[in-house]
């Protein structure tokens, strides 16, 4: 099975208007593109807007708040691999970033076959674009990114104690796996969705700030899940919608 990642697959994945100006075009003007070495300030701001945000809501995840250089290179790192994208709005404002890593061997098994997964992670979205689906929206890109590679799953492990949260990705569609309780992680529900599913099929990000060709991706598959799902709860062992 041949595979495509990184950058290359975040441009392959583009919008759905087949070269061709909509009637419908969305008034909507944030776009999806690879995260660089410049974003990573943005990004470290969305991740202390998250810290303090999660403060409020009555959970202690992200309680140990990543700062300095050790969190300048996990996002160096991830932009690097090609692994990291961010939504960026008007004036070229970061108001989201997703990325996708490896599988946690803390928490999935060869049993649980982890080739056939896309693994996401660390998604985020400034709380000034919560009314947007932003969150939403980005679990459908990597949803489709993982159709594209011929996966089965998206896969997600979240904190453990943030049931809201759980609630919150089940009626995205996501199947609780299990729940591991390894004793130096506080994460560890595990969930999981087909690849391909879309919450949003008719609210799809764009894929940089022009219309471009929708390629390859125009065969993946559009099935619908509840998309009545609010954005307004945060996401993830290392992640915000």
């Amino acid at each position: 099975m041949t595979r495509t990642t990184g950058r290359f697959a975040a441009w392959s994945l583009s919008s759905p208007e087949t070269g061709t100006r909509s009637s419908m075009k969305s008034v909507r003007t944030e776009y999806l593109r690879p995260a660089a070495a410049e974003d990573v300030p943005a990004l470290l701001s969305l991740r202390a807007e998250a810290e303090g945000w999660l403060r409020t809501k009555g959970t202690d995840q992200w309680s140990d708040p990543e700062t300095g250089e050790r969190a300048i290179a996990k996002w160096r790192g991830s932009i690097d691999d090609g692994r990291a994208w961010v939504v960026v709005g008007e004036r070229g404002r970061v108001l989201a970033t997703v990325s996708r890593g490896p599988v946690d061997r803390d928490f999935w098994t060869d049993a649980d076959r982890p080739e056939t997964a896309l693994y996401l992670y660390k998604l985020i979205v400034a709380r000034e674009a919560s009314d947007r689906q932003l969150g939403t929206r980005l679990i459908d890109w990597m949803s489709r990114l993982a159709a594209l590679e011929g996966r089965t799953w998206v896969r997600i492990d979240t904190w453990r104690t943030n049931t809201g949260l759980h609630a919150y990705y089940e009626r995205l569609g996501f199947q609780h796996v299990r729940t591991e309780a390894p004793s130096h992680r506080r994460s560890g529900w595990l969930a999981q969705r087909r690849a391909g599913e879309l919450a949003r099929p008719d609210d799809l990000l764009p894929v940089g700030p022009e219309e471009v060709s929708y390629g390859d991706a125009a065969t993946l598959p559009r099935q619908r899940v509840d998309a009545g799902a609010s954005d307004d709860l945060t996401s993830g062992d290392e992640a915000t919608p």
